[in-house]
């Protein structure tokens, strides 16, 4: 029987309640949320047996995934734990930042470190998850910068858009659209349009940034994914983004059909004017749009997730110098997927890109066929259930030299309080899922946290403290006061200890797996 903190899941939920069980047809006590068997006629000592021998096992389910000790271990044979570093949150900005979402960095006024671009969508008091006929839902957020510095727990944060600006922003991207040298910020707002920033240079921490609502967006649906990339060559990035229709879509909205487009901008980008959209289709509820060469052929093709539709399409980038694009299904055998969040990688070693993702309802990856119009094979990696697959990144965790997963998961319940979701509940989680590489044993996974409250749905992975192992950037939301952007440090030691050192005293309540 494996144990939580273990990295597999239970094959079989009765197996985990059968610790002591003697035979069909006992008398049970109560002990905890467990029942323990109590026989006719039974010795105490009897009775004793099956207590002690919960007692012993119990531990194990019981115990938060926080304070198990760490299974995990690098290739030179140490632990791996996490420690959890705060960049910015409520305390530290001053006010209510809620609903922290997309993130992307960026060395933003050139000063030699990255810089940290987070959305926050402010969406603490309702659920932006569920469709609630006639809500809606009030036009505020936050787009925020930390710049960085040689410190990793040094951060300088602002606030450089919010509110009717940036309604619900869900995403953000970075790239040189005005051709002087510095990023600027392209900012997805599910309420609901794009909103160009422009940095303003040497001065971008003290002055406000000169913005434009591309006018073709503003009150035109919902946009959750933005990218900015060079699909025709000329220097220039275009955005490229997915209109879902909605910010919290309902039946009308799944049974529309709502534009994928490419923005491309001639001249100054600060004039609505100079900005034209190219819409490469229109799905049920599109959710991704993301810049990745697939077909390995030098130039940036564009992966399309469909929520509405559960399916992946792919434009390739015909490579003419203009924006011409063909399109190809991705069809997949033994799974399906909705694209939200995608990574990239050759897990097999054939020479071409497979994609990584949540296919129904746990992690998985798809085969790239050799002829890419052929069928996609599906390959199980693992699961987080009763949590959900949602923020992922591809890294070398244990430096082994192949490719593993982070994953974090979005609660459900109340994002303000604790009360209202229990341990089988989809809870907030972090974890990793360890490639087994040519051994052709099953992934492993490590627990890190499973917190009452907490939506994970990006990381970005970094050496952000120089040691030579891999840390992750992260957000955090669905869980007012404690959302915002954070860094988990990898720690390595020679003895096992505690899986996660979190940053705060004071947090939602920290979980054991659900029994």
């Amino acid at each position: 029987m494996k144990l939580p903190g273990s990295s597999d899941e239970f094959a079989d939920e009765a197996t985990c309640r059968r610790h002591a069980s003697a035979c069909q047809g006992e008398s049970t006590k109560r002990v905890g949320s467990s029942e323990v068997p109590i026989g006719r006629g039974r010795s105490v000592f009897s009775f004793l047996l099956p207590l002690i021998a919960w007692l012993v096992a119990a531990p194990a389910y019981s115990q938060p995934v926080a304070e198990q000790p760490s299974n995990a271990r690098s290739a030179d044979g140490n632990f791996i734990r996490w420690r959890e570093h705060i960049i910015d949150d409520p305390a530290l900005a001053g006010f209510l930042l809620s609903g922290s979402d997309g993130l992307v960095m960026e060395d933003l006024d050139r000063d030699g470190y990255e810089d940290i671009v987070s959305v926050h969508e402010f969406d603490s008091s309702y659920n932006s998850a569920v469709y609630q006929p006639g809500f809606e839902a009030p036009a505020d957020g936050h787009v925020r910068i930390a710049f960085g510095s040689a410190d990793p727990d040094r951060w300088v944060n602002i606030t450089v858009a919010e509110g009717a600006d940036a309604p619900a922003p869900e995403d953000a991207a970075t790239g040189d659209l005005n051709g002087d040298g510095y990023a600027d910020i392209m900012v997805a707002a599910e309420l609901s349009h794009l909103i160009y920033l422009q940095n303003p240079g040497a001065s971008a921490r003290s002055v406000t940034w000169p913005r434009l609502i591309l006018p073709m967006t503003q009150g035109h649906g919902s946009y959750i994914r933005v990218f900015l990339a060079d699909f025709d060559g000329d220097g220039v990035p275009e955005a490229v983004a997915p209109n879902k229709g909605a910010q919290i879509p309902g039946p009308e909205d799944f049974a529309r059909s709502t534009p994928v487009s490419i923005f491309k901008v001639n001249g100054d980008p600060l004039s609505g004017d100079n900005w034209q959209e190219t819409v490469l289709g229109y799905y049920s509820v599109p959710q991704n749009s993301e810049p990745i060469d697939l077909d390995s052929d030098g130039d940036l093709d564009i992966v399309v997730g469909s929520r509405g539709e559960a399916r992946l399409v792919f434009f390739e980038n015909l490579g003419t110098g203009h924006l011409e694009f063909r399109e190809h299904a991705i069809g997949i055998y033994d799974g399906s997927m909705q694209g939200f969040n995608l990574e990239y990688a050759d897990l097999n070693g054939d020479g071409r890109m497979d994609i990584i993702g949540r296919s129904r309802g746990d992690l998985g990856w798809i085969e790239q066929p050799e002829r890419i119009d052929d069928a996609w094979n599906a390959h199980y990696i693992g699961s987080f259930r009763p949590d959900t697959v949602t923020g992922l990144e591809i890294a070398d965790i244990d430096g082994d030299g192949d490719i593993d997963v982070m994953v974090g998961s979005y609660s459900a319940g109340d994002r303000e309080n604790d009360s209202s979701i229990s341990v089988d509940g989809a809870l907030g989680r972090l974890g990793w899922f360890q490639n087994p590489g040519a051994t052709g044993k099953d992934w492993q996974r490590h627990d890190i946290s499973r917190r009452k409250r907490g939506m994970f749905d990006k990381f970005i992975a970094r050496d952000a403290d120089g040691d030579g192992d891999i840390d992750f950037f992260g957000t955090r939301g669905n869980s007012a006061p404690y959302d915002g952007v954070f860094w988990l440090e990898q720690v390595r030691s020679s003895e096992a200890a505690p899986v996660f050192i979190p940053a705060r005293s004071d947090e939602s309540q920290e979980m054991p797996l659900p029994r």
